[in-house]
This record gives structure tokens, sequence and C-alpha cells, in this order.
């Protein structure tokens, strides 16, 4: 059997269409569908079902998509166990909305240039569904919050960032006084259910302040366009570029000290793949450096 046919038979199910499938692939639609029949001939059932231009996957293809990623990540992890000179192969990794859009793209631009042959599948998701997804081989790491718990001997965490709770506020309140404004400005509260918001919540708590609030989300960069309209002023992370545009905020010091929000990488000691995750772990460490030394920081 071709595993080519059985990416194939993925990006069709992923995608939802043959002609989809076919960009993604780089292939014509018709060789998608001949690779397709293939492999229904060769697994004895049908996979894909069509319906006009769309498609869904069978009852029998629903049975062994699964099973076929797993082979796919199988084989992608033969590369990476066999090369003993240069990273190569799959790395499975996972990061959350801001690390995607800050931290994780110029890690992975030093990673890539360095280790060509590197191919990186990512997931998005909240912190504590992708320590769940490192610790059982879904995934061989993920930029994540510090858990506020004692992880399994399985993983490993490296600190990368640490980022200070700060007073968001328009910039025409930029002379008031932070505690002034938080308690009597409307509080657009970072979600207290995610371990971010969380620390928020305990710094209002020790500092003796009750906040009227107005909306609560986790969502900074809505946070941020919020504070930017005049509907208050929030305590938040001092977190990484990119912001949205044309936002006319600033970014007021707390008169008291701050348990910061702590940004790292989890793996997965067991992974086969664990000299791409040294090497990702090596190049997370350097684009932070360069963050620290000024050539990009976070926002204004």
């Amino acid at each position: 059997m071709e595993t080519q046919f059985l990416y194939t038979f993925v990006a069709v199910a992923d995608q939802g269409s043959m002609a989809a499938a076919a960009r993604v692939l780089d292939i014509t639609p018709a060789a998608v569908a001949q690779q397709i029949r293939t492999l229904e001939r060769e697994i004895g059932a049908p996979l894909i079902a069509r319906a006009g231009r769309s498609v869904h996957v069978t009852e029998a293809g629903a049975r062994i998509l699964e099973r076929s990623r797993e082979l796919l990540r199988g084989v992608a992890d033969l590369r990476a166990v066999a090369t003993d000179e240069t990273p190569a192969g799959e790395l499975r990794l996972g990061a959350g909305t801001n690390a995607l859009t800050g931290l994780v793209p110029d890690i992975l631009a030093r990673l890539v240039e360095l280790h060509p042959r590197l191919k990186v599948f990512i997931k998005p998701g909240y912190s504590p569904e992708l320590y769940r997804a490192v610790e059982c081989g879904d995934l061989d790491a993920a930029v994540v919050l510090e858990a506020p718990f004692a992880l399994p001997k399985t993983c490993g965490f490296e600190l990368l960032r640490e980022e200070p709770l700060v007073l968001l506020a328009p910039r025409r309140w930029a002379g008031r006084e932070p505690h002034e404004l938080l308690a009597s400005e409307p509080l657009i509260r970072y979600d207290r259910t995610q371990w971010g918001g969380r620390l928020a919540e305990r710094y209002l708590r020790q500092s003796g302040i009750e906040p009227t609030e107005r909306f609560e989300l986790n969502a900074l960069n809505a946070i941020a366009v919020m504070v930017d309209r005049g509907l208050g002023v929030s305590l938040v992370p001092d977190w990484l570029r990119p912001w949205p545009e044309g936002l006319d905020v600033v970014r007021l010091p707390l008169p008291l000290p701050s348990e910061p929000r702590r940004i790292g990488v989890v793996w997965s000691r067991a992974t086969v793949r664990h000299r791409l995750v040294t090497a990702f772990l090596r190049e997370a460490h350097a684009a932070v450096d360069v963050l620290a030394s000024g050539r990009s920081g976070a926002a204004d």
C-alpha cells in the first residue's frame, strides 16, 4: 500500500473536497480521485462519499481515519529516528493563541532556516489541553503557560519568558494612578477561569481592590481593542507583539509586586523525536534572547 495514498485520503477528509485536497497536495483533482479509488480497492471498502463538489468520509473511512494518521506519523518518525546528523521528520507542536502570533513564528523562522528538512505540525489550544496532549503522546512539545501543578516524570518543562502584570488603559488616562483606575473605572477582566487570569484575580485581592466588572474574556487582543474603545481598563500580562493595529493605549506598571505569567515549553521525554525537540528548545531560547536584547519587544 502506498503511504502517499493515505496522505491523500487524510487530506481529502480534512479539506472536505477533492479540489481543496489537490491544492494542498499540489496535484490535480483527477490524481486525487484516482489515488482514492486505488486505496478503496486495496482496503476493500468505500472511504469517501461524494455529494456534488463536497465529500465526506464513509463509516468505513471514519473507522480508519485516525489509524491512518497514526501510521503516517509513524512513517515520519522513521526519518527522525534514522537521521544521524541533521534533525528531520515531523515535529508535532502545540501553542496557545498569543504564542502562535508572538513567540512561535520567531522560533520557527530560526528552526526551519537551520533545519530545512524539518516539517512541523502545529495544534492550537489552551495550555491545560496542550499539557494533556503532550502527556498522552499526541504532541511532542508545546509552548504553554507554566502549570500550577507538578508535572509527571514523563514530561519536562523549560521556562522561556516571564510576563509581569500591567494595567492596560486608554492613553488619555496615562497620568492617573493604576490602583485608582482599577477601583474607579470599569474592569475588562482577563478570564479568571484561565491560568493567566487567576494571576490578575490574586493581585486584585491582595491589593484590596474590588473593581466594577464590565466584561470577562480570554482573548488578550480583544481586551486591548475594548480598552482602546474606552470601555474600561484591564489587568493583563505584558504579552508580546503583534497587537491589533492602531491602538492608542498605554501599559502602566503596577505599584505592588505581582506574580508574572510564565511561558515555556513542555515536552515529552518519551518521544522518539527527542532530537527535534532539542533543536526546537535551542532555537526557542535563542529567539527569546533576541527579544530580550531589544531587537523585538513587548507591545508599547
